[in-house]
């Protein structure tokens, strides 16, 4: 096998504790990855449009899995967004609006959506994972394609949250955490596998031929398609143990390391 392409997840992996990551140092890593034709691509759970932001210079040489594989950006061009159901997004409506202890942002194809019950503290944390982000009367009235919807809680109260609503959401959507206390709903089929695999075969890699580094539970899918999966030493323990390999925390660079160690062609990427 040799490497042709490195999928990275974004909190957690690539970004350190601040949200940002050593711009200088990928800025040279890019250059020679762009040289030996290695793919990057970022998939995360997070919007496209603040994936986007974090690379402005080269924001449409790259290409994103976003919001957990819902929406799928090709070196500048929108491949593929998937669309809940009336069915579905009626069920999720009932159920999050019916407890007033949920919060939630309402994910679309043109920006994210939030109520005006939500608390400013949470409207505080959703503005540092949304670059396009509404406060509107009705979320359920939004004219836009809906395709997952982001609860924010404790760190604790989401292991038990995301098995309630699994129980009661059953099939209509698919319920994972994201860490950090976020709990994704999304469509059934529509994970990070599902949209790294979308953009491959768009390029014509194999996936035995990819990188993936993640540390969540959202990352799991991913990290069991392609022939390289990487573990952060800060990845949760079912994150780590369906990888193959594992790397440094994000706060000490550990996906960049990774990188360097594929361009150097060091073991396990001779």
């Amino acid at each position: 096998m040799s490497v042709k392409a490195i999928a990275v997840d974004m909190d957690g992996t690539f970004l350190n504790s601040h949200h940002d990551y050593d711009r200088e140092r990928f800025r040279d890593l890019y250059q020679r990855l762009t040289e030996q034709g290695i793919e990057f691509i970022v998939a995360s759970g997070n919007q496209y449009y603040q994936l986007a932001s974090h690379f402005p210079e080269i924001r449409d040489d790259i290409s994103y899995v976003a919001e957990n594989g819902a929406l799928i950006y090709l070196h500048g061009r929108e491949l593929f967004h998937g669309e809940m159901s009336q069915d579905a997004l009626t069920k999720v409506y009932d159920l999050l609006d019916d407890d007033p202890s949920i919060e939630y942002v309402a994910c679309g194809l043109n920006s994210a959506y939030m109520s005006p019950r939500i608390s400013a503290e949470f409207a505080e944390i959703a503005k540092e994972h949304y670059q396009r982000l509404e406060r509107v009367h009705n979320v359920r009235e939004v004219e836009d394609v809906i395709f997952k919807f982001s609860i924010k809680t404790t760190v604790e109260h989401a292991e038990i949250l995301v098995v309630e609503l699994a129980e009661q959401l059953g099939e209509v959507v698919h319920t994972v955490t994201s860490g950090f206390g976020f709990i994704d709903l999304i469509i059934p089929g529509l994970h990070k596998a599902n949209g790294l695999q979308k953009v491959l075969d768009e390029m014509g890699i194999s996936p035995q031929d990819c990188v993936a580094i993640g540390d969540s539970l959202n990352d799991k899918e991913m990290l069991e398609l392609v022939g390289y999966s990487v573990a952060m030493s800060n990845a949760n323990d079912t994150v780590k143990s369906v990888s193959r390999f594992s790397t440094e925390s994000n706060d000490e660079s550990g996906a960049q390391n990774v990188i360097e160690r594929v361009l150097q062609k060091e073991p396990p990427f001779v």
